[in-house]
């Protein structure tokens, strides 16, 4: 089974992570074989399982070493992501991820949203099976109420006017990060890792998610649509205001005001002058500052944590994250 390119440079996490694909098919127990084979399409979809890697690194932070239940961990908390994904994106209506036609664009919402659905049980199974105690269960159930908060919170703020910096950080805290403290949590928590390495950890992932999804909304105004695997400028597109776009608005609200009342009727010509404004007023400058932060405090937290060679691939990883450019 061939894993994303990404991992070819970490043969061992390479290794853990085609058996966490494993761990999650073989949990997909649906009779009928034609959506069986739609939701293990979903699966292979070729996201980088990123998530799933932090567990596992974060696994080798306590003496309890069980490979197989930190495999099937990462497994839950990867089925919990492409959960959220396929309801993202029939909250945003959009018609590709990752290149791929997206589920609902090819059937429609209520076979999507059952899908996501599946999944999310699907999470909470291998939970059941493999987590230490359901202390950790109910963790993992708070943490993703805050997930689809952070999701409900972006849904209810669509072509509201972009201007505060807090709201949009409260936001993201919710909607990524969350998910990323939550798996580098699970890895340190049920290694047995010290309450403090714990809180560290949690700390980190939180600060890794930031970083990753002020990139991310970054790379929608700068990245390149074909390997993205989405068009670019979806986000203002759909009325989703993002940090460069927030600090544009700081600086020139005029102008930015403007383009933006249209609202959904924004034509291509709007987009680029959206974009014109965002580069004359530095706004991408002004994120990726932010993401930096970020990626530094994670770094921070990094330190503290008990020495290993997982903490040089930590580190490596989360520079990696911050310079990506898909």
């Amino acid at each position: 089974m061939e894993i994303h390119p990404f991992w070819h440079g970490y043969p061992e996490l390479n290794h853990q992570l085609i058996k966490v694909d494993q761990v999650i098919h073989s949990h997909i127990r649906i009779k009928d074989k034609k959506i069986k084979a739609i939701i293990n399409e979903v699966i292979q979809s070729g996201g980088k399982l990123l998530r799933p890697a932090y567990a596992l690194l974060c696994s080798k932070i306590g003496s309890d070493q069980d490979q197989d239940k930190a495999v099937a961990l990462a497994a839950s908390l990867e089925t919990l992501h492409l959960a959220t994904l396929i309801h993202d994106d029939v909250i945003d209506q959009a018609s590709t991820r990752r290149g791929k036609a997206t589920l609902h664009d090819l059937y429609d919402n209520k076979f999507a949203i059952y899908a996501g659905d599946y999944l999310f049980s699907v999470c909470f199974s291998i939970l059941s099976e493999y987590s230490s105690s359901l202390s950790n269960i109910a963790y993992n159930s708070k943490s993703m109420q805050k997930i689809l908060a952070g999701e409900l919170e972006q849904l209810h703020s669509r072509f509201q006017p972009p201007t505060s910096v807090k709201n949009y950080l409260s936001r993201i805290s919710g909607k990524t990060a969350q998910l990323f403290a939550l798996s580098c949590f699970v890895g340190a928590v049920e290694s047995k890792a010290s309450k403090q390495e714990v809180r560290r950890a949690w700390n980190m992932g939180h600060y890794i998610g930031m970083a990753y999804q002020i990139t991310d909304d970054i790379l929608d105004y700068q990245g390149d649509g074909d390997k993205l695997g989405k068009p670019v400028m979806t986000d203002a597109e759909q009325g989703v205001y993002t940090l460069p776009l927030i600090y544009a608005m700081k600086d020139d609200p005029t102008a930015i005001a403007k383009i933006l009342n249209k609202k959904d009727q924004l034509s291509k010509q709007d987009l680029e002058q959206l974009l014109i404004c965002i580069e004359r007023t530095q706004g991408i400058e002004k994120a990726q500052n932010i993401a930096r932060r970020y990626t530094k405090k994670a770094l921070q937290q990094l330190a503290k944590l008990p020495d290993g060679d997982y903490k040089d691939t930590l580190h490596e990883l989360t520079n990696q994250l911050l310079k990506r450019t898909t």
